[in-house]
């Protein structure tokens, strides 16, 4: 099951929605992609299990829309492309980065990302380490 926020006349509105319509266009690619962001799904709910994912940016060439993550504001975003899957962190500029985690969008004040490519390992203790520092500044 999803909990899903909506913003319906400037209030929040959660319902749970079923997270298969969410992950359908993914898994309908049944391939490492799908795989890769099933597993960054399942890291950012051990992370914080409070987390909210809905779909963002649905339009006609995507359907099923981004899938987003908010605690408090958002926190990260999750997208498949071609050759990799992508994890943007919406304040990612001001999170701390030890692992070195981050290797895209590296140049902007805001935003920092992680792409992740076909056979690369996620190092899930550093991921889930961005993700709880993430709602914690979400939480100042």
């Amino acid at each position: 099951m999803l909990h899903v926020m909506s913003n319906q006349g400037g209030f929040n509105r959660m319902t749970k929605i079923s997270s298969s319509k969410s992950e359908s266009a993914v898994r309908n690619s049944d391939d490492w992609r799908a795989a890769t962001l099933s597993r960054i799904r399942t890291l950012i709910k051990q992370a914080d299990p409070e987390v909210v994912e809905e779909p963002k940016w649905i339009k006609p060439t995507n359907p099923e829309g981004v899938p987003t993550w908010y605690h408090g504001g958002i926190i990260c975003t999750g997208e498949v492309y071609k050759t990799h899957v992508k994890v943007t962190f919406a304040k990612g500029a001001s999170l701390k980065d030890p692992s070195h985690l981050f290797n895209s969008s590296l140049e902007g004040r805001l935003r920092r990302g992680i792409d992740f490519h076909e056979g690369e390992t996620i190092d899930e203790k550093a991921f889930k380490a961005l993700i709880r520092e993430a709602v914690a500044l979400n939480e100042m």
